[in-house]
């Protein structure tokens, strides 16, 4: 999971950059960059961390230019040191840098590839590192600068790899490239704002990074589309390849986007509203004379749901968790143990609204269960008579392949077990997922403009060609026994 932008402007765009990662820092809290280019010079600047602490005045003083790109991310499995850290830089053809969230499945036959066929050397385990060195030979092989190359060489690139991502690009001499997979699996927005000096553009992972920046929004890129973003602000676009087919990973909308994102033309906000609604609904067939006293959510990302869930079932809903700002996302945490002890640091119950209730707990999706279970004890400590708990999501049964880090499938607390099981393994008096049908109903909406997306942490359906050893591999890599053994080494 990583937030990228890309801006062509008529002045210096770094600010703009800046201020675009600070509202997508939810994608990733672990390392940022910058790339920025003015005529024939390249500037980056990257690091680990926040990106309040990877950039300082001196920093942005040095990274001059009217386009750039930047990145930020959280560490996925092959890219957790600062040698990952984004944006990637090629010197050849012309001078290239990389920003890109996704995550490619044949990532080891395109190093050898890379390699043996295009004679480019790749320095780190990053895919994006592999992908950047793909494009830059396919641009290679066109011997021009200019869109045409670029829809030309992106054909190439297209027929080679594999996965859902979006990237932005800058090549110097042209300005910024943009382009995503073609399913549409990772978001990918552009916005336009006129100015006098003429129109400039922007391209980003969510639309919450252009309305700050006072980007309008156009659309989304297409599955399949690359845009280019010269630096005499023309818009140049071209799909270029044959198979699109729209399939954004519903994950987004569970819980990685910011609720006042537009995706696809779907408002994150009233998706997870429409995901509370389905929701209470349920409850209410399962169980129409429930004794809930009051709903509570598990900020942040649940409270959309938790809302619209209270109204059709008509009980209070109540603020029942101060949560300190100041501690990240514990499902990005790098580790189990950072995850345990993040989340009582982060969570704080408000007693008042917990003792001798019935408390319906609410959050948007169960992963590991650690979360959960932690703040299920902080209910009945609170003094919580018993404890239900909603998931605005189905059970989390298969890993994600496509650019969100999900442990292994035996990390996974649903997988092999049933409702029941996770029940009380989680010590719930009562546990009620979504159903995936009505998630999916819920997140296209009464327009249904998408009628596919990438479900397949949920169902185990995969979008693109899966090799038969591929989980095999990330099991080796994404287990918390591995990561821990990559970072103490």
């Amino acid at each position: 999971m990583c937030g990228i932008i890309g801006i062509v402007a008529h002045h210096d765009v770094a600010g703009l950059l800046y201020d675009g990662l600070t509202v997508l820092q939810h994608r990733g809290q672990d390392a940022a960059g910058i790339a920025t280019a003015d005529g024939t010079h390249l500037r980056v600047h990257k690091g680990m961390g926040l990106v309040r602490d990877v950039f300082d005045r001196k920093s942005m003083q040095l990274l001059r230019g009217n386009i750039g790109i930047a990145h930020c991310r959280y560490p996925t499995a092959g890219s957790e040191g600062n040698d990952e850290a984004q944006p990637f830089y090629v010197n050849s053809p012309y001078g290239i840098a990389l920003a890109h969230n996704g995550n490619l499945v044949n990532t080891d036959a395109l190093r050898r590839e890379v390699f043996e066929q295009d004679r480019r050397n790749v320095n780190t385990d990053s895919d994006s590192e592999v992908l950047l060195n793909v494009f830059a030979h396919e641009l290679d092989q066109q011997k021009a600068l200019a869109p045409e190359a670029v829809f030309r060489a992106m054909e190439g690139v297209y027929r080679r790899i594999r996965g859902g991502y979006a990237v932005v690009m800058t090549v110097l001499g042209l300005g910024v490239v943009a382009f995503r997979d073609p399913n549409g699996i990772r978001p990918l927005v552009i916005g336009r704002r006129e100015t006098p000096q003429g129109d400039e553009y922007a391209v980003a992972s969510e639309s919450v990074a252009l309305d700050l920046a006072g980007f309008e929004r156009l659309r989304d890129v297409a599955p399949g589309e690359v845009v280019v973003l010269t630096t005499d602000g023309q818009l140049h676009a071209r799909q270029c390849t044959g198979q699109q087919s729209l399939s954004p990973c519903i994950f987004e909308f569970v819980y990685l986007a910011r609720p006042d994102s537009m995706m696809d033309d779907i408002s994150v906000h009233k998706a997870r509203m429409r995901m509370g609604v389905k929701l209470g609904e349920k409850i209410l067939r399962l169980r129409p004379d429930h004794d809930i006293d009051v709903v509570i959510p598990i900020p942040d990302t649940s409270r959309d749901s938790a809302m619209e869930l209270a109204n059709v079932l008509g009980v209070k809903y109540r603020e029942g968790f101060v949560k300190n700002r100041y501690v990240g996302r514990t499902f990005i945490m790098p580790g189990q143990g950072e995850r345990q002890q993040s989340v009582r640091r982060k969570l704080n119950t408000i007693p008042l609204e917990f003792r001798n209730r019935v408390v319906l707990l609410v959050d948007d999706s169960i992963v590991r269960g650690t979360t959960s279970r932690q703040i299920v004890q902080l209910a009945r400590e609170a003094g919580a008579r018993k404890v239900y708990f909603a998931s605005a999501a189905p059970p989390v049964r298969h890993p994600n392949i496509y650019g969100i880090d999900m442990p292994t499938v035996d990390e996974l607390v649903a997988h092999g077990r049933s409702e029941e099981e996770v029940q009380e393994l989680l010590g719930i008096d009562w546990l009620v997922y979504q159903d995936l049908a009505d998630l999916e109903e819920a997140v296209a909406g009464p327009k249904a403009k998408v009628t596919r997306f990438d479900s397949s942490c949920f169902s185990g359906e995969y979008v693109t060609e899966v090799d038969p050893d591929y989980f095999d591999r990330i099991r080796a890599l994404r287990s918390d026994e591995a990561k821990s053994s990559r970072r103490a080494s």
